[in-house]
């Protein structure tokens, strides 16, 4: 089953690939990533788990103590090397679809607004 492309989606990919483009082993947490979108974690985390069953990431979770640490211990989720691939992939077909609806949006302004002077 195909990742519906969503902007929430998109946004949550583009951090990945953010840090995936910095260093391809780094992980992030899910708060982390919730900061880096501006996304709640209500909406972040299902996006994190269709990831995850897509395979386009890894997770694990932290070696800690909750109670030594005074917090509770940290899911890591970072992007597997086919998951960045895809990520990719996907974000441009939604960037060519939003520029072919925009330019579609345009011509239909130009269109009424030829009518309306005639």
């Amino acid at each position: 089953m195909a990742l519906k492309m969503t902007t929430t989606v998109r946004l949550v990919l583009e951090a990945l690939l953010r840090a995936w483009d910095d260093d391809p082993t780094a992980v992030l947490y899910g708060l982390e990533i919730t900061a880096r979108t501006g996304l709640l974690p209500g909406t972040t985390y299902p996006i994190l788990q269709r990831l995850l069953d897509h395979g386009w990431l890894t997770d694990e979770w932290e070696d800690l103590d909750p109670r030594e640490a005074a917090r509770p211990r940290r899911r890591y989720y970072r992007l597997t090397e086919e998951g960045a691939s895809q990520a990719r992939e996907a974000l441009e077909k939604a960037s060519a679809r939003s520029d072919a609806r925009r330019q579609a949006w345009v011509r239909g302004l130009q269109a009424t607004a030829g009518h309306e002077t005639s």
